[in-house]
């Protein structure tokens, strides 16, 4: 069984090895791949973002997720999130209780409507994911983001209210 919670300071080395090999393998987020960990740590952690982590029955960390505003003033009503989920956990169903969750917590925080990016359009089976759960591609960007291995990819944009 999967539990959801709030990230606490101990989970910092946890959240490092889910967020480590995303960063460095550059294939999804448009972050620097050589990105240190306490930039890394800074950044998933941030006072701006709600951070929640994903955690097996023996307390061990699979996944985490961050919330927060998308834009500021105006736009402050439109939720982003970016999620991770361990190597080797992958193809379990933490990704998507993970969205599950963060759809659930943006509703209850305020957010209208959870809007994503900058979705890397060669990660399919986060779009696929999108899809299943109500969002739709409001947007393109062609040839956005430089994939390590496939060159020029497009980013979408998705959004759904909630």
């Amino acid at each position: 069984m999967i539990h959801l919670r709030a990230a606490m300071p101990g989970d910092a080395d946890a959240i490092w090895t889910i967020v480590e090999p995303v960063i460095r393998a550059g294939e999804t987020y448009a972050v620097d791949q050589d990105m240190t960990r306490d930039a890394a740590l800074a950044w998933w952690l941030s006072p701006a973002h709600e951070t929640r982590v994903a955690a097996n029955d023996a307390g061990q960390v699979l996944g985490t997720y961050t919330l927060r505003e998308n834009h500021a003033g105006g736009g402050a009503h439109v939720a982003n999130c970016g999620y991770m989920v361990a190597t080797g956990a992958t193809g379990q169903g933490i990704g998507r209780i993970m969205a599950e969750d963060s759809l659930r917590l943006a509703r209850e925080r305020g957010f209208l409507a959870m809007q994503y990016n900058f979705v890397i359009a060669s990660n399919t089976g986060a779009i696929a994911l999108w899809h299943s759960l109500g969002f739709a591609e409001i947007g393109r960007q062609p040839q956005a983001f430089r994939h390590p291995r496939l060159g020029f990819v497009d980013a979408l944009v998705m959004q759904r209210f909630l």
